[in-house]
């Protein structure tokens, strides 16, 4: 075996175009579409974001990029290109009672990006 090959491994997959890239979708069952996609995430931030095509939405903990994909092919019948999805602790609050501090749930929510021209009407 020698260290040093003359001969080369050639890379004969092309890399793909970002506007092409779809994301992975899972195959869902009746109903179960509303149980992922809980509500939409009406924050300042997430409304400027809307106009270039963001959409937030808070999800489960155990919902994965490919069940929130297809959740929202499902729901609002559009094609998302790229989903990602942030973690929100709990947060410590001092509650003014005898048991002392407490925490508020944690959250989770996912940014759904659609293609140009897709749009989500909430109302």
């Amino acid at each position: 075996m020698a260290i040093f090959g003359t001969k080369k491994k050639e890379n004969k997959k092309a890399p793909a175009s970002p506007r092409l890239r779809r994301a992975r979708q899972a195959k869902l069952a009746a109903g179960v579409a509303h149980e992922i996609i809980r509500a939409p995430w009406f924050s300042e931030k997430a409304l400027i974001a809307t106009e270039k095509g963001v959409y937030t939405f808070a999800v489960p903990t155990r919902a994965t990029k490919a069940d929130i994909a297809g959740a929202i092919k499902e729901i609002y019948k559009v094609e998302p290109r790229k989903i990602r999805i942030v973690n929100l602790p709990g947060k410590h609050k001092a509650l003014r009672t005898r048991r002392g501090e407490g925490v508020r749930a944690a959250r989770r929510k996912a940014y759904v990006y659609l293609n140009k021209g897709d749009s989500i009407q909430f109302a």
